[in-house]
């Protein structure tokens, strides 16, 4: 019996275990108690166990209220991974304040014969020579075996496999494995032996392992292997087939029985496209046993050995030089499936925008590669008058100046071609992406003037705060930042009287007119692009203030010089030309139509409504203009414009009646949902042009 475990020791105690590692999980170990003086609550209350995974512990109390511990096996043991295990048992008093006491539980794990004997490799080759002494030692044969005490204790024997006249010839020694020669050895009987060798231990229920012993028998040997080369083949092409016979190999030992026979192998034939094939008993053909890539390997140092049997064993070896001669079978291939090429408008032409290389592994000729442009037209234009590629290098050159505004970005293919028998090409695309610069002017459209000439508005001296005197528009060719237009007051006569929007570039009066201010005001505008540097265009509009605005009830075309004939306003011209013509043929259809049926009575305006549909928010202008339906029809590219500008807002512009020889004539822009015949507050954008 253990000692009781007092719980205020001055020194710890350990308690033995043995458990075997067959004992199963789940078992239970009686651990001794801890004693402790105290009573009551200060008696043993509790235990601990140091952490281990193989083992717990259990606490049970009794009726008496001691506290009594088991220790509880959780998994198996091993004691060949761990023969001793190490735990610390803790007591713990309920006292205040606690007290504890500990005890060292060591467990000796207890072996069983559960580990057969292993050898190193389960066969194993020797070479003996022949005639050799009785006594000589051919090897000694260990096995291990990771149990204890008899249970690793082990028995060397020849199992029922080996055969008699092998045991004749060799003993085998049963404690220490040594295999000794006990008869004579004649090579010439029997060149080999085989021996099947059994190691087993001396457990209760003894295990055994086993191996196989292989004991080749060497003659004695002095001649040298022979290898001739009869016929050989020095060079080949790369496209041979499988099976291309390179050359015809004899062999010859002149020694006699093992020593006399020889073997010819390839050096490194497992990385090697050939194979030898023996055609008789002293002949043997090199053939091609894998396809051949000069781009690979574009050269062979073909080495034959020919090694005889005898003990020591002598060899030869004669080496064969092949060089594989290249075909085209590579086409050139680009780094790349798709170039894009980021060039800013404006360039040089003759500028070298990139350089495609292609690679083709073949040699000379074969990998000799040209250079092309893929035709391609756009608008009628052929790709390889827009670009121009080296043939030799593949440097790719802009033959013309990019405009962004007209042309984005090209997109074509590029060939690479080989000098080969048949060539070998391949394409790769080519995508020009035309980056944008600020090379255009902000164009004023609105309000219209002829080049160099100031614009004129009338407005009467009663217009109120708010009102709309005219609206800047200026369109710029370049996208997004350098065409983002914005408006400021490069010049005013009188900055309290008039404000700017920057962005929509409306003017428009910041309170009404007074005695004092003069008949005529004078601003310049800027309109100014966000490119960098930024570019900018200007108008000079001046204002006059009249009494009271001017009506009048019939209308007249004026005709107006200007001199700006761009290409945008030609394709206006054209544009409208064609409206024009529809609009006529619709005309013409509705006077046919109305022609057909009664005239409807008239209904007449009485000339104080009149004159108020005809003045409301007129503007004077000097071009002739003729609207129906939101459509507008005119003989130059300003009115477009307008037209264009206005009706983005939402707005209609109308034709109002004439006025004198001189003075021009008012076009009226008002919102959509608003008819010129309609009464209504809203106010509408005013423009005025005179002479």
């Amino acid at each position: 019996m253990t000692p009781a475990l007092p719980c205020k020791p001055t020194r710890s105690k350990t308690m033995h275990l043995d458990i075997s590692e067959a004992t199963p999980p789940g078992e239970r170990f009686s651990l001794t108690n801890a004693v402790d003086a105290d009573v009551g609550a200060n008696s043993i209350k509790t235990y601990y166990l140091s952490e281990s995974q193989d083992f717990n512990i259990d606490i049970q109390t009794g009726s008496d209220g001691s506290k009594y511990v088991d220790l509880v096996l959780n998994a198996h043991l091993n004691r060949e991974e761990q023969p001793i295990h190490r735990l610390i048992l803790t007591a713990v008093d309920g006292g205040v304040p606690a007290r504890s006491g500990t005890a060292s539980i060591v467990i000796n794990v207890l072996d069983i014969n559960d580990n057969p004997p292993v050898f190193a490799q389960p066969v194993f080759a020797v070479n003996v020579s022949e005639n050799s002494a009785a006594g000589t030692v051919v090897m000694t044969l260990k096995a291990t075996d990771l149990d204890e005490g008899t249970n690793a204790e082990l028995v060397y024997s020849y199992t029922l496999y080996t055969s008699e006249k092998t045991q004749e010839i060799f003993t085998l020694d049963p404690n220490t494995g040594e295999i000794r020669v006990k008869g004579v050895i004649d090579y010439e009987e029997s060149p080999s032996f085989e021996m099947y060798v059994q190691a087993q231990d001396r457990g209760p229920n003894p295990l055994s392992g086993h191996c196989k012993v292989m004991v080749f028998v060497t003659d004695l040997n002095d001649n040298y292997p022979e290898v001739t080369i009869k016929s050989m083949k020095s060079m080949l092409t790369e496209d041979v087939p499988v099976g291309t016979l390179i050359a015809v190999v004899t062999v010859r030992d002149r020694d006699s029985g093992a020593n006399g026979q020889v073997a010819l192998a390839l050096y490194q034939q497992q990385s090697l496209p050939f194979l030898l094939n023996k055609s008789s008993e002293d002949y043997f053909e090199l053939i091609v046993s894998k396809p051949l890539d000069r781009e690979v390997i574009g050269r062979y140092e073909i080495t034959l050995m020919v090694t005889d049997k005898g003990s020591p064993p002598l060899a030869e070896n004669e080496t064969i030089a092949l060089e594989i001669l290249d075909i085209n079978d590579n086409a050139p291939r680009f780094s790349q499936s798709v170039y894009t090429i980021h060039v800013v408008e404006n360039n040089q032409p003759g500028a070298l925008l990139t350089s495609l290389s292609a690679f083709d592994p073949d040699l000379n000729e074969n990998g000799y590669l040209v250079y092309f442009i893929m035709e391609k037209e756009i608008a009628n234009t052929s790709m390889s008058m827009l670009f121009s590629i080296n043939p030799e290098n593949g440097d790719l050159y802009a033959l013309k100046t990019f405009d962004y505004e007209r042309e984005r970005d090209y997109l074509f293919h590029i060939e690479a071609r080989d000098s080969g028998v048949p060539p070998l090409s391949s394409n790769v695309t080519v995508h020009i992406i035309i980056l944008d610069q600020n090379d255009n002017t902000p164009l004023i459209v609105s309000p219209w003037r002829a080049r160099g000439s100031m614009v004129e508005e009338v407005i009467p001296r009663s217009t109120e705060k708010g009102h709309l005197i005219a609206k800047v528009i200026a369109i710029d060719a370049d996208s997004e930042q350098n065409a983002r237009v914005t408006y400021q007051l490069l010049q005013i006569s009188d900055a309290s009287l008039f404000s700017l929007d920057q962005y929509n570039g409306e003017i428009r009066t910041t309170r009404m007119f007074s005695y004092r201010d003069p008949r005529q005001q004078r601003l310049v505008i800027v309109a100014k692009d966000n490119g960098n540097p930024a570019l900018s265009a200007t108008v000079t509009i001046k204002i006059s203030t009249v009494e009271h605005a001017m009506a009048f009830s019939e209308t007249t075309e004026l005709p107006l010089e200007y001199d700006v004939f761009s290409d945008l306003n030609l394709y206006l011209v054209i544009g409208l030309g064609a409206v024009s013509f529809l609009l006529l043929i619709t005309i013409l259809v509705i006077i046919v139509l109305k022609c057909q049926k009664p005239k409807p009575k008239a209904i007449k305006i009485p000339p104080a409504n009149r004159n108020s549909v005809i003045s409301r928010n007129s503007v004077i202008s000097q071009r002739s203009s003729t609207i129906a339906d939101s459509t507008l029809i005119s003989s130059d590219a300003y009115w477009y414009s307008l037209f264009l500008a206005e009706t983005r807002k939402g707005k209609v512009v109308v034709r109002q009646p004439i006025i004198p020889k001189g003075a021009g004539y008012f076009v009226s822009s008002i919102p959509r949902s608003i008819g010129p015949s309609e009464t209504t507050d809203s106010r509408a954008s005013t423009l005025e042009f005179s002479k």
